[in-house]
Formats: structure tokens, sequence, C-alpha cells
């Protein structure tokens, strides 16, 4: 569950502390950002929208029963926002394969620190976004969610708002549909 500082800090901002809210504010913002472009949102969408995040929280703060952790209950508002953002967007239709394994877990490994390493690792990011961005929303937060957030399945079902086995479903149907769009940077000997 919470560490103790972030415990300590949410029953003050429960008691009104809006300085104890602020500092849960800074140890998650960064985390809610990241998602939320992941989710497909731009910079001054993933900005806006983190925004109305917190926002969210603090008003509903009292209606947070503590039986996830602090960022699971972000990431499902964050996930709901995201949504509502999307929702005027179609993304193209992706082929899906069943026979296909995790494409995340198929991407090499990078060396740290070598000016070649650090710009193949921005690559790959820059391509694992891009392909993210063509699944649809379900698929691309159960992705985000479970192999980029390293959240638990139980965590990420519940940050989806959905039961555990579906949330495998969309995991794997993501997964799938992931492996074309990311093949090129694929090590075949993995």
């Amino acid at each position: 569950m919470a560490s103790p500082d972030e415990a300590q800090l949410l029953a003050r901002a429960r008691g009104g502390d809006e300085q104890a809210f602020a500092q849960l504010v800074e140890m998650h913002s960064e985390r809610v950002y990241r998602a939320l472009r992941r989710f497909g949102l731009d910079a001054d969408e993933a900005g806006e929208v983190g925004q109305e995040v917190f926002l969210r929280a603090w008003r509903g703060l009292d209606r947070f029963e503590g039986r996830s952790q602090l960022s699971t209950w972000l990431y499902r508002i964050a996930f709901n926002e995201a949504q509502r953002r999307l929702s005027r967007r179609r993304p193209p239709p992706v082929a899906v394969d069943a026979d296909d394994p995790d494409p995340i877990a198929a991407i090499p490994d990078v060396p740290e620190h070598e000016p070649d390493a650090l710009a193949l690792e921005r690559e790959l990011g820059e391509a694992v976004d891009a392909a993210l961005s063509q699944l649809p929303p379900e698929l691309r937060a159960a992705v985000i969610l479970r192999d980029l957030e390293g959240l638990s399945t139980n965590e990420a079902a519940a940050a989806a708002g959905v039961r555990p086995a579906a949330f495998k479903s969309r995991l794997h149907r993501g997964r799938i549909a992931l492996r074309p769009l990311l093949a090129p940077y694929v090590d075949p000997a993995r």
C-alpha cells in the first residue's frame, strides 16, 4: 500500500491540508502526465487533463477508500479523463494475430549512457508511443498500465475499471496488436 510518508500526507489532505495534497501531486504528477501522453494526448492536452485529474482527486478525496494505492486511483481518474478527451477521435483499425507474444518484452534492452544507445532508446520510445497511438483506448490503457507503468494486473484492472479477467483479455489483445507495429524493433534472436 502507500508509503508511511504518503499515508501521512493523504491523511492530512483528507483533513483539508492543501499543502499535503500539493506534495501528493508533486509525488505523482510526472507519472500521471507520462501516462496521459501514452494514452495518446499531446503535451498541451496532457498538461490540461493532468490538472483536471488532480482537481477531481482533490474534490473526491473523501471517496478514496484506500483499498488500492493512491497511484492506482489517480490512474483511474486519468484514464477516464483521457477517454473523455479522446472520445472525439477514432483510431485506425489494427490487425490482431492471436499467436504473437508480448511485443514490448521482445524489444531489446539498450545499454545506458552511450550516445548511440541514448538515440536508440529515444527512437524506441517514439516507436512505442506511435504504435500505442494506433490502438483503441481500452487496449492502449491496458498495455500502458501493466507493461509501461508496471502496475500489477489487479492494480491495472482497478485503474481501468474492469475485472482482472477482462483486463487480461485487453492486455493480450493490445500486445498482439502492437506486435506488427513494433516488428522492426524486435530482436529476432529473442
